[in-house]
């Protein structure tokens, strides 16, 4: 137990010297629901979409990160045209003694740029947070240690995103900021105990550039690559490569491939530090036109990829129609 937690630090310390704030929860199955990293793209779909994640990572370790979502989003039948979005997102995630409980609504106008498809989505998006540590989860040596709260402490912070969004049938791409005032507002999220101060998570801004296509291989065939570059601004950039294949109209498989890259100088890093690498394998099924259920495993391709026993994340999907049959069949979401 005592090697579990050991190796658990070690994973924690390496991610945050390869990382330094790069603490926006990101799910593997962001491909299959945009609106986890760009305001813009609610309403896409068009009908409302409601979805549900789970994800737990480095199973083999107390204390492992978890994370859950739900959300809902689409464009609304009285907006002319279907030129607004909404969307509405409840995020958790808890890791050893911290939690994070955020609730995220979303606002996207969705300009038409011709008679097919092609838009052009302007989203912004409005959070509440609340950040906590338990100060009963910590082992300590001094039980009057004054560094440690008693209990539950918490503390709440606003903030704001901002995305762009084009596609078409076969194309896409986007852009945006997570945590817009996080530094502005609050640079270090502040939690009063008795007598003290604490210090819990610390959050930045995000930037999220994603880019991919679709390709008709046949007529049961389709193929889907993209990638997504993560920047804080502060630690490496993150790089990802995604590959997936549609099989019959019924089924997603694919993977993912994570790695650090160097897109512009960082120099508050030290050189020669090590790349967190990462691969995802995915799976997609739509039951049924409007309920699709999704699972994904992920692994660290480093040396402690032996301690930490992978990752797994599961989520659904379902439906709503709010456009007529023909409209849907005439103009599927692929993206």
């Amino acid at each position: 137990m005592y090697s579990k937690i050991l190796i658990f630090f070690i994973l924690l310390s390496c991610l945050g010297q390869m990382a330094q704030a790069q603490q926006e929860v990101q799910f593997s199955q962001y491909v299959f629901n945009g609106l986890a990293v760009n305001p813009a793209y609610a309403g896409y779909r068009g009908d409302t979409y409601l979805g549900a994640s789970f994800r737990k990572q480095w199973t083999s370790l107390p204390g492992a990160p978890q994370t859950g979502a739900v959300s809902i989003d689409g464009a609304p039948s009285w907006a002319n045209d279907e030129t607004v979005g909404l969307g509405a997102q409840v995020l958790w995630d808890k890791q050893g003694p911290q939690e994070y409980l955020s609730f995220t609504g979303s606002y996207a106008y969705r300009i038409r740029l011709d008679e097919e498809v092609s838009r052009l989505c302007l989203g912004i998006g409005a959070s509440l947070s609340q950040y906590a540590v338990k100060g009963d989860m910590i082992s300590v040596l001094d039980e009057n240690d004054p560094n440690v709260p008693v209990g539950k402490v918490s503390a709440f912070q606003p903030d704001a995103s901002f995305g762009v969004y084009y596609y078409n049938p076969r194309f896409y791409a986007g852009v945006s900021v997570m945590q817009l005032f996080t530094r502005e507002l609050n640079n270090k999220i502040i939690i009063a105990g008795v007598d003290k101060e604490f210090l819990t998570i610390r959050k930045t801004k995000h930037m999220y550039f994603t880019a991919g296509g679709l390709l008709n291989l046949s007529g049961d065939v389709k193929l889907k690559p993209s990638i997504m570059i993560k920047d804080d601004f502060n630690g490496p950039t993150s790089l990802d490569f995604n590959l997936f294949a549609l099989l019959s109209e019924k089924l997603w498989i694919g993977g993912s491939y994570r790695t650090a890259v160097n897109i512009w100088d960082h120099n508050n890093l030290k050189s020669g530090l090590t790349k967190t690498n990462a691969a995802s394998a995915m799976i997609e099924y739509f039951a049924t036109d409007r309920l699709r259920i999704g699972y994904a495993y992920d692994v660290m391709t480093n040396r402690l990829s032996g301690y930490q026993g992978g990752s797994h994340e599961i989520s659904i999907g379902f439906l709503i129609p709010n456009r007529k049959m023909k409209e849907r069949i005439i103009s599927p979401r692929y993206f």
